[in-house]
């Protein structure tokens, strides 16, 4: 059978528009079904709260419930595999924290290369930590403790969650551009009680979860470790200002599979930093001693290219390696 050349080229345009206009209907439909958020950690834990506040404004904005999925186990690599594996339809997602960047040289045989496996959707928020040392060492002030350190190589011992976490490369960030020898000592469980006690000495540790020891006398804060000082507390100085170019925080986000359609990801990143102005959430997000971090997806990329280069370096420098 023979066609009319115009009948065959207004043919062939239709056909070739197809794909374009389905893509488009599925993503201006998008969600029609429950959305799961993966995180890799316990229930209770900083993401998991962040992602169920995060969640319940997305199910209320987008009309369909975002459900939160905790996968904990291998320091959050677990959740990032099972996310990577699935569909790139925006039906699952992933909390994406600091443990992502720094897994990607803490361990060396991943079955998944983070940064180019998972696209960004948002970022969420930053949280500060602090240097903080039991009152019983002498050391008063940041450079105090920098000359008391050198003074005493190996001897002050430096706490973190375990090998691997953002207390502990904080901490080797910090021995790598000062030259100091801490000895490190992770543990499983929480090291407060042995800080509090001077068992331990020294710890790099979010602000929130420390800031009443502060008010109380227990520990003493030297530094934040932002490049600027904490509104929570106002007159303690950044490492930074002692020692150029540090920089360590916490922060967190949500990612995609990679492949994830962009009007998808532009429909999320939309909503979510709506979210992140609104005056509920906000006031949520400052009792927990959070700052909001609302982002591009494109500039939440850079955010996750540069922590996981940065991280790199520490975990290098300080030879660790996965519990």
């Amino acid at each position: 059978m023979k066609f009319p050349r115009r009948k065959f080229l207004h043919l062939a345009v239709g056909a070739a528009a197809l794909p374009a206009a389905s893509h488009m209907a599925r993503a201006e439909a998008y969600p029609t079904r429950p959305v799961r958020l993966v995180v890799g950690f316990y229930a209770g834990s900083g993401p998991d709260i962040l992602a169920r506040l995060i969640g319940g404004w997305l199910s209320q904005r987008l009309g369909q419930q975002f459900v939160v999925d905790n996968r904990p186990g291998a320091g959050g690599n677990i959740a990032t595999e099972e996310v990577v594996k699935a569909p790139a339809d925006g039906y699952t997602l992933l909390m994406v924290t600091p443990a992502n960047a720094i897994n990607a040289t803490l361990y060396k045989h991943l079955n998944f290369n983070f940064v180019r496996d998972i696209a960004p959707v948002a970022a969420l928020i930053s949280v500060p930590l602090v240097m903080e040392v039991t009152p019983s060492l002498p050391a008063k002030t940041l450079p105090e403790f920098i000359a008391y350190a050198k003074a005493n190589p190996g001897k002050i011992n430096m706490a973190s969650a375990g090998n691997g976490t953002i207390g502990h490369v904080a901490g080797e960030l910090f021995m790598a551009m000062t030259g100091v020898k801490l000895l490190h000592v992770p543990y499983r469980g929480s090291p407060l009680p042995d800080l509090l006690s001077g068992q331990v000495q020294v710890m790099f540790q979010t602000v929130p979860a420390s800031i009443q020891y502060f008010r109380t006398g227990k520990l003493r804060p030297l530094a934040v470790t932002t490049t600027t000082r904490s509104d929570a507390l106002p007159d303690v100085p950044t490492v930074s200002e002692f020692v150029p170019g540090y920089e360590a925080i916490v922060w967190d986000g949500i990612g995609a599979p990679k492949n994830t359609p962009t009007e998808i990801i532009d429909t999320l990143n939309k909503e979510i930093n709506a979210g992140l102005t609104d005056p509920k959430i906000k006031a949520r997000l400052t009792d927990l001693g959070d700052t909001v971090l609302a982002l591009s997806p494109a500039d939440f990329g850079k955010l996750i290219v540069s922590e996981t280069e940065k991280w790199a370096k520490a975990v290098k420098f300080s030879g660790a390696k996965a519990d």
